[in-house]
C-alpha cells in the first residue's frame, strides 16, 4: 500500500517534473474535427497551437468524464493505495463532479478505497506548482495528513495573472460580448484576467497593448506576491516561449524569485484563450509550517 499524488493535464506540469516523480497525469480530452485526442498523450501543446491557428479546424474540449476517472482510479483501489487527486477548478470545468461520481461508484466495489479529491479552484500551473511542491514534500518525509493540509493551503493562496493576445477565443467561448470583442480588437485592448474565489476566470482590468499587459503582470506579481524570494512561481504561455523566458528572467531579477517554472498552457485552457496567452502564477502567502519540507 502506498500514498499516491495524482493530477490531470490541465495542471500543465512540465514533462521533466512528471518524469522525475513518476507523476500520474490524467489526460484531458480535446476534439479536433470530431476526433478525440488526449492532452499530453496523443496531442502535445506545440502541435495543438499549430492546429488552433488553422481556422479550418473544428476544435472543442470536454472535461474528463466519470468513466475515464474510474479507469484511472481503479488500479489504485485494487492495490489498496491511498490517493490524493489534485483537480482542475470546478469554476472552469466539470472535472471535480465527474471525479466524485467515479469515486462513489468505485466505493461500491472497493469500500475501503481511500481517495481525497481536492477542487483546487486553480488552473494550469496554478495547481501544477502545488502538485510539484507536494511531491517534493512527500520525498522529504511529509506524511499524508500534512500533505493534504499543504495542498489546501497552497491552492487557497494561489494567484493567477493572465492576459491574451487576441480576444477571438474568449468571444468564441462566450466569455466576451460581441461589442467588447469588436471594440476591444479595434483599440488593441488586452484584458487582465485572474481567478476568483469560486475558481472562475474573471477580467479585472483592461490595458492597451501587449507590452503594457506584460508590464501589468510584472507589477501585480510584486503587489500580490508574498516572500517571492522563497517561492516557486510559474510562467505559462500559448506557444510564445521566447516571451515567457523573458518574463521569467525579469521576475527573477526584479523580485529575486527562488525558482521559475516555464510551461505551455495545454489544450484544456488553450482552446479557450488562444495562441499568445501568457500568465504568471504565484502565492500571496508564505509556506509557513510546510517550508521545512521544501528544501
Amino acid at each position: 500500500m502506498a500514498f499516491k499524488i495524482i493530477t490531470d493535464s490541465a495542471s500543465d506540469v512540465p514533462k521533466n517534473i512528471i518524469d522525475e516523480f513518476d507523476l500520474h497525469v490524467i489526460p484531458t480530452p480535446v476534439v479536433i474535427d470530431e476526433k478525440d485526442y488526449f492532452d499530453g498523450e496523443t496531442i502535445f501543446p506545440k502541435d495543438f497551437y499549430s492546429t488552433l491557428e488553422d481556422k479550418t479546424k473544428d476544435i472543442k474540449t470536454y472535461h474528463i468524464n466519470t468513466e475515464m476517472f474510474k479507469s484511472n482510479f481503479e488500479p489504485y483501489a485494487k492495490s489498496g493505495d491511498e490517493v490524493l487527486y489534485m483537480c482542475f477548478s470546478t469554476g472552469v470545468a466539470g472535472t471535480f463532479n465527474a471525479a466524485n461520481l467515479a469515486k462513489d461508484e468505485l466505493l461500491e466495489t472497493y469500500p475501503d478505497f481511500d481517495i481525497t479529491i481536492i477542487d483546487t479552484k486553480c488552473a494550469s500551473l496554478g495547481f501544477g506548482i502545488p502538485v510539484y511542491k507536494l511531491l517534493k514534500m512527500q520525498r522529504n518525509g511529509a506524511d499524508k495528513e500534512t500533505i493534504i493540509r499543504a495542498a489546501k493551503h497552497f491552492t487557497e493562496h494561489m494567484e493567477h495573472i493572465v492576459t491574451v493576445e487576441t480576444l477571438e477565443y474568449l468571444y468564441k467561448g462566450g466569455r466576451l460580448s460581441r461589442l467588447s470583442f469588436v471594440v476591444g480588437g479595434s483599440l488593441n485592448i488586452k484584458p487582465m484576467i485572474d481567478i476568483d474565489e469560486n475558481g472562475a476566470l474573471k477580467a479585472f482590468a483592461k490595458v492597451r497593448g501587449r507590452k503594457k499587459a506584460i508590464n501589468k503582470i510584472i507589477e501585480l506579481v510584486g503587489e500580490r506576491g508574498k516572500d517571492l524570494e522563497d517561492q516557486i512561481i510559474g510562467v505559462v504561455h500559448g506557444d510564445r516561449e521566447e516571451e515567457a523566458i523573458e518574463l521569467a528572467e525579469i521576475l527573477k531579477e526584479k523580485y529575486k524569485v527562488k525558482e521559475v517554472i516555464i510551461s505551455y498552457v495545454g489544450c484544456a485552457i488553450g482552446a479557450h484563450t488562444g495562441p499568445g496567452v501568457i500568465a504568471a502564477v504565484f502565492e500571496n502567502e508564505s509556506d509557513g509550517e510546510f517550508k521545512k519540507y521544501l528544501n
